[in-house]
C-alpha cells in the first residue's frame, strides 16, 4: 500500500518497479493479521463454549461473538504476543507471549457498565498454578449476578440482591430428584425435555419448565429440586471463602460461614472507594482481593493485620468487582467457589450465537440450525 498517494508525481520521475507476487502476498498477509488483531482486541472476538456450565442458555459447541465495545475495550496488558494464540502455542505447547513487558490496566470508554443479568466473558481470576498475566488467563463465561456495592445472597438456589429476588434465567437448570410408580420414563421424553445426566452426577439436570412438564406424566409420583439445606457444608467441594491458617490467627475461633452452593451469603461485593472493616469474619472474604488483585503485601501478626507493613483494621478498594454464576447452577465453577471477579479481568459482553455444533449428533444433525444467529439473554 502506497501511503504517499496524496503526493503529486514530479515530472521525469522514474516509474517504480512493480512488486513481485510474493511481495504482494506478504503485504496482504501482514495487513490482514494487523487488521484482524485490531478487530479482536478493540471491537469483537469469536469464542466457542467448551463446557456445560451455562446450559441451557449456552450449549457445548455454541460459537459466539463477544463485544469489546459494550464495556470498553481493555488495552493489551501483555502486548508482545503471537497473533491469534491466547496463551499457548498450538503445536509446541510453549508460551505464546513474552511477559518481560507488562503494561498497567486501562480500559477505553464503553457503551455501558457491566449490568446484572449480562452474560460476560472474563479471565479466570483463580489462576494459582500457571501464574499467567491477567489478560493471558483462561477465558470463562458466566452471568453477572452482582455488581459493585451489591449485597448478594443465595437462598434455596434463588439469588437475592439487596434483599430483592433476582429474576432467574429462563433456561437455567438445577439437579432434581424424581420417583416413578414403577414404570420408567421413556428416554425420548427425557430427550425432548432436554433432561441431562452429566458424567459423575447421578441426578437428572433440567430447567424448571421441563420439571413442570415431567411432573404431569402419570408415572411420575414426585419430582423435587435437589437443594443443599442451609447450614450444610460440602467438604469435597467447599465454597468460597477458603479459610487458611493465617485467618485463624486473628481469633481463637475459626470463622464458620456454613455456606454451600444453594445457600450462600450474604456477602458485600467490593466497590471502588468502599472501605471495609477487617476482622476475623471479613478478612477471609476480602484478603485475596486486597493482596492478589490489588497488589498489596498482607501479613497477620498475632491479632493484627498488616497491609504493606502498616497495622490496620480497614481497607479501601481501588477497583470494582463482580459476582459471576453459571446458569447450570449445580454444574458450574463460579464465584460461589472462588469469589469476586475484578474489573481488570472483564473481557467483553456475549452478543449472539453465530454457529452451534453438536459433536454427539449424527452427521446430518450436527448443526443446530435453530440456534444460528440467536441472541444471548
Amino acid at each position: 500500500m502506497n501511503w504517499k498517494f496524496w503526493n503529486k508525481k514530479k515530472k521525469n520521475t522514474p516509474a517504480k518497479k512493480k512488486k513481485s507476487a510474493t511481495r504482494e502476498w506478504v503485504d496482504a498477509i501482514v495487513f490482514a493479521v494487523i487488521a484482524a488483531t485490531l478487530i479482536r482486541t478493540f471491537f469483537i472476538e469469536a469464542y466457542v463454549i467448551p463446557t456445560p456450565s451455562m446450559e441451557r442458555t449456552l450449549l457445548v459447541g455454541d460459537f459466539l461473538f463477544v463485544s469489546k465495545i459494550n464495556y470498553g475495550a481493555r488495552t493489551p496488558m501483555t502486548p508482545i504476543a503471537f497473533p491469534f494464540a491466547h496463551h499457548t502455542m498450538p503445536l509446541t505447547g510453549t508460551k505464546a507471549y513474552w511477559d518481560g513487558l507488562e503494561l498497567p490496566y486501562y480500559r477505553l470508554p464503553g457503551l455501558s457498565d457491566v449490568k446484572k443479568g449480562d452474560v460476560v466473558v472474563f479471565n479466570y481470576p483463580q489462576d494459582t498454578i500457571n501464574n499467567r498475566p491477567v489478560d493471558k488467563r483462561e477465558n470463562y463465561i458466566k452471568r453477572c449476578e452482582g455488581t459493585p456495592g451489591d449485597t448478594l445472597s443465595v437462598v434455596d438456589a434463588q439469588v437475592y440482591v439487596n434483599n430483592k429476588e433476582e429474576a432467574t434465567p429462563a433456561e437455567s437448570q438445577i439437579d432434581y430428584n424424581y420417583t416413578t410408580t414403577g414404570m420408567d420414563v421413556n428416554p425420548q421424553i427425557l430427550d425432548q425435555l432436554h433432561v441431562t445426566l452429566y458424567e459423575g452426577n447421578p441426578y437428572p439436570t433440567m430447567t424448571k419448565a421441563s420439571a413442570s412438564i415431567l411432573k404431569g406424566y402419570s408415572n411420575i409420583k414426585s419430582i423435587t429440586p435437589r437443594i443443599a439445606p442451609k447450614g450444610t457444608i460440602d467438604t469435597l467441594s467447599p465454597v468460597f471463602p477458603h479459610v487458611f491458617p493465617m485467618h485463624v490467627m486473628l481469633k481463637s475461633k475459626l470463622p464458620d460461614y456454613k455456606w454451600n452452593v444453594d445457600n450462600f451469603g450474604p456477602i458485600i461485593i467490593p466497590k471502588k472507594g468502599w472501605t471495609v472493616k477487617l476482622d476475623s469474619m471479613t478478612f477471609p472474604l476480602y484478603e485475596r482481593a486486597i493482596e492478589v488483585y490489588e497488589n498489596n503485601k498482607v501479613q497477620v501478626v498475632g491479632n493484627d493485620i498488616l497491609i504493606n507493613g502498616k497495622k490496620t483494621d480497614t481497607y479501601t478498594f481501588k477497583m470494582n468487582y463482580y459476582w459471576m454464576m453459571g446458569d447450570n447452577r449445580h454444574d458450574s465453577e463460579d464465584s460461589r467457589y472462588w469469589g469476586f471477579v475484578p474489573e481488570d479481568h472483564i473481557v467483553g459482553k456475549a452478543l449472539f450465537v453465530w454457529m452451534s455444533w453438536d459433536d454427539n449428533a449424527s452427521f446430518f444433525s450436527k448443526i443446530r440450525w435453530s440456534r444460528l444467529f440467536r441472541g444471548i439473554n
